[in-house]
């Protein structure tokens, strides 16, 4: 039997951490706010906000939800964000996605002051991860980094092997480990020769978004496997893009569904948020 690695364990260490110095900021009269903006009634956007919404109470930000109607326009959204932006209470704005099929997503995006933008979307916060000098990392990448990190995993001269390409995860995720000095490949529904590619991984991370696509057969014996993925089986249970009780065994450490990078993505959230806020009062790290 591998190593389970805990997100839940991982994450209360980082909160824990979070609300510690926020206590401290508060004693020198700074307080960290949060604005999650959601738009319409996606019911796993609806889940999502609560989450982050209890996770700044446990860790004392001040906490504003702005839930919008369905049919919100572009420039009602473009005119809330800049209204954060300018708002001196509010150090991070987080858009909740997907947002409905009428509005742009890139120029919501854009329109975030990088200085606020505790996603780590917006072009500016990309380049400068892509270069290696950033403030803010995806939540996602960053819990995966945070768990490797807290159970002595490291990338160095290690096959990575990355299977999706989205902006949120599979790209920064490989520039993570490529900045830990992996040796990095990103495989998507074009890769040929997957399995291969795969089986020879050290550490594996899967972040496609298809229950259980990762088999036994695509696992090298001993490799670190990072599940992404958050799914529905044929049962409606929650599950990962990780045949879990098949893969658990041949892997030296894995993470789970649920209770894996989940709770971790909220975790960074929180730490982005501390950052902005340190950030925009001149506090050194």
């Amino acid at each position: 039997m591998s190593r389970i690695i805990d997100g839940k364990l991982v994450s209360a260490k980082v909160r824990a951490n979070v609300a510690k110095e926020t206590e401290e900021l508060k004693e020198k009269g700074v307080s960290v706010g949060l604005a999650v903006v959601i738009v319409g009634n996606d019911p796993a956007s609806r889940v999502y906000v609560n989450n982050k919404k209890k996770a700044c109470a446990e860790v004392g930000f001040i906490s504003r939800e702005y839930a919008l109607p369905e049919e919100t326009t572009q420039q009602e959204l473009l005119d809330l964000v800049n209204e954060l932006n300018n708002d001196k209470e509010i150090n991070g704005i987080l858009v909740q996605l997907p947002l409905p099929k009428h509005l742009d997503e890139k120029q919501v995006i854009e329109a975030i002051s990088p200085l606020k933008d505790v996603d780590a979307f917006n072009a500016v916060n990309v380049g400068k991860i892509m270069i290696g000098d950033y403030d803010f990392l995806p939540c996602t990448p960053a819990g995966v980094m945070e768990m490797l990190k807290e159970y002595d995993i490291d990338p160095k001269s290690k096959n990575c092997v990355v299977i999706g390409r989205s902006n949120i995860v599979g790209k920064p995720m490989a520039m993570l480990l490529l900045h830990k000095h992996g040796t990095v490949t990103i495989c998507h529904s074009r890769t040929v020769n997957l399995k291969e590619i795969c089986a020879k991984a050290d550490i594996l991370v899967a972040a496609i978004g298809k229950a259980k696509f990762v088999t036994a057969d695509m696992v090298k014996e001993g490799a670190v496997v990072i599940d992404v993925g958050m799914n529905r089986d044929e049962n409606g249970k929650l599950c990962g893009d990780v045949d879990f009780e098949n893969v658990k065994d041949k892997a030296e450490a894995i993470t789970p569904v649920p209770g894996g990078v989940g709770p971790m993505t909220i975790a960074m959230l929180m730490k982005n948020t501390l950052k902005a806020a340190k950030l925009q009062n001149g506090i050194e790290e």
